[in-house]
């Protein structure tokens, strides 16, 4: 069967979802931290003797919680190494370097660091190798900024930068966790997207008649494909909703305000979006309400060109008409 050629250019772009991971290092993992502040390096003795580093949170012998730290070297041996021709983003270096596993002289596990060597030709097993410190440190692995040849200890200059520490002194770490992708369109999700960016709301009507907005590939309730584009009306009526009192990080509306589900007329599915232009008190299940566009100049293929909906004036609409959207 051939599959007919779309009738919209489906749009892609590049998508990015970041956000912090916060932690608390706990009891064993803070000390590492605090002690790569300081320009030193600690490990864990387990019950067999044995220095883990970094340290283990439980005694890889027994089980049992680690209670005893002890520092190491910053200077140690090359146990096995790869080498980085072509350094990615955010790798420890920006020109070649070699990654290597490294046991610090008092301790008897390997440590993954970068080792800055000229060419491949410089690395090997059993290559001594001392830790150089960055001079903004903060409790994480990044404070050594790489490993050099030579077994010539290297001083650490004195620590900047700010460390988060609770009232039980654990250290406390936020990360940083970014994914980006190349998103490609549907068709259906296309026809939304060009029409935001035309001023217009475009829903998907399946085989079985129901009319999405946005537009859904296939019905979610049978599966039947999307089969026609629909335009729908500007107007729309309050089913649910909820008033925003709470303030939060990155928060642009200063509360209260009200998030409604807003049925378009002529869907059959309502979307998430802001009520404004009245008080949150007065917003209501049934309040018909309008669209209220950003300037053109500003438009661009998203639901922001839609800077929130308003009352339009109409009388409540009756909860026959939406009782079956909620």
């Amino acid at each position: 069967m051939q599959v007919p050629a779309p009738e919209s250019r489906i749009l892609s772009a590049p998508l990015t979802n970041t956000f912090a991971y916060t932690r608390s290092l706990g009891p064993v993992l803070s000390q590492f931290a605090l002690a790569l502040r300081d320009g030193r390096i600690v490990g864990s003795r387990g019950s067999d003797g044995r220095v883990t580093t970094p340290p283990a949170e439980f005694d890889p012998a027994g089980g049992a919680p680690t209670t005893e730290i002890v520092e190491v070297a910053t200077v140690g041996t090359v146990t096995s190494w790869s080498w980085q021709p072509t350094p990615l983003d955010g790798q420890p270096l920006q020109r070649p370097f070699a990654y290597a596993l490294i046991r610090l002289d008092g301790a008897d596990t390997s440590l993954l660091h970068a080792v800055d060597a000229a060419s491949p030709d410089e690395m090997s097993v059993g290559a001594r190798v001392h830790a150089v410190w960055n001079t903004v440190r903060t409790g994480v692995i990044t404070d050594i900024a790489h490993f050099s040849l030579g077994d010539t200890p290297s001083a650490a200059p004195a620590p900047e930068g700010e460390m988060t520490v609770d009232d039980a002194g654990n250290v406390i770490t936020e990360t940083p966790i970014t994914t980006t992708i190349m998103h490609s369109a549907t068709e259906s999700e296309t026809w939304y997207l060009e029409g935001l960016k035309a001023g217009k709301f475009i829903g998907g009507r399946v085989q079985t008649g129901e009319v999405y907005f946005p537009p859904r590939y296939v019905s979610p309730s049978d599966g039947s494909p999307t089969v026609e584009r629909v335009e729908l009306a500007h107007t729309g009526t309050v089913t649910t909703f909820c008033i925003v009192n709470v303030p939060f990080l990155g928060q642009q509306i200063k509360p209260p305000y009200v998030a409604a589900y807003i049925l378009l007329d002529g869907a059959d599915i309502p979307f998430l979006h802001l009520i404004l232009d009245v008080p949150a008190e007065e917003v209501r299940m049934g309040m018909r309400v309008k669209a209220v566009w950003r300037p053109e100049s500003e438009w661009d293929h998203t639901m922001r060109n839609v800077s929130h909906f308003a009352p339009n004036g109409e009388p409540d609409a009756d909860f026959e008409s939406y009782r079956n959207h909620l």
